[in-house]
């Protein structure tokens, strides 16, 4: 693979007319490969001079008419760089949502991906499951399944997982997870009632007893959503493309 090129990951996961869905993508990322795939959270900067903000990667697929490898976001903002601001009201690990998601080009997206994140200091840091504990009776194989079927409503991700496997990336690379507000307070809930627990109980079926989410990313900053707003500046980026979502939607609607 060229190291500016770009190439889908694993089988594609639908058809339709003349579009096809795919579940992941590899790209390079400061020279190295990475894989991005359906549910993963990733810095962004959509333009050099907007803040970093965090995308929410919802469907990829490709144009075969046109040959244009396509992605649908949803990105999410500290509540002080949204235009109202951030008031007494925002929680301290809250993010917005923008209204609307945001069709972009693959190659263009690639260059929105930020990996400089240390100047990030929002979220609750948590605790990761200590990959040993997991590792009897494929515990964290089983987590990361449910993981990978409750986000993406089913889809295999077996390919994927092991294309990123080869790598040496898998779901312990991820630096930030974005929860719904009902799911960041069970997941609160369920910190507290395990606290000063040895790590071997911390398992996917204890966690999801408690109605919370195990993580085995290693440290990630867990952040919640509970609100949208309209963006004033993104329909002026000249990356985004609302014409494939119109292509998309009416083609879909037509059938």
């Amino acid at each position: 693979m060229e190291p500016n090129s770009l190439q889908w990951v694993g089988s594609p996961c639908g058809l339709h007319g003349p579009y096809i869905f795919y579940k992941a993508f590899q790209f390079h990322l400061e020279g190295k490969p990475r894989i991005l795939s359906l549910g993963d959270f990733f810095f962004v900067r959509c333009t050099p001079k907007d803040p970093i903000c965090i995308a929410e990667l919802q469907l990829l697929w490709e144009e075969r008419t046109s040959r244009q490898l396509l992605s649908s976001s949803k990105l999410y903002f500290l509540p002080e760089d949204t235009p109202q601001g951030r008031n007494s009201d925002h929680g301290e690990d809250e993010v917005i949502a923008v209204s609307e998601k945001v069709i972009v080009k693959l190659e263009d997206l690639v260059k929105w991906v930020h990996s400089d994140f240390s100047k990030w200091r929002c979220g609750l840091q948590a605790g990761s499951v200590k990959t040993e504990a997991l590792g009897r009776n494929g515990q964290k194989e089983a987590l990361l399944k449910y993981r990978q079927s409750t986000l993406n409503s089913g889809l295999n991700f077996k390919d994927v997982l092991k294309e990123k496997a080869d790598l040496g990336e898998d779901d312990e690379e991820t630096n930030v997870i974005v929860l719904s507000y009902p799911q960041y307070c069970r997941y609160r809930s369920m910190l507290k009632r395990i606290q000063d627990k040895p790590s071997s109980i911390l398992t996917d079926q204890f966690a999801l007893a408690l109605g919370g989410i195990a993580v085995v990313s290693k440290n990630p900053q867990i952040l919640y959503c509970r609100d949208t707003f309209d963006h004033p500046t993104l329909i002026e980026n000249e990356s985004i493309c609302d014409e494939f979502e119109e292509r998309l939607t009416s083609h879909c609607s037509s059938k």
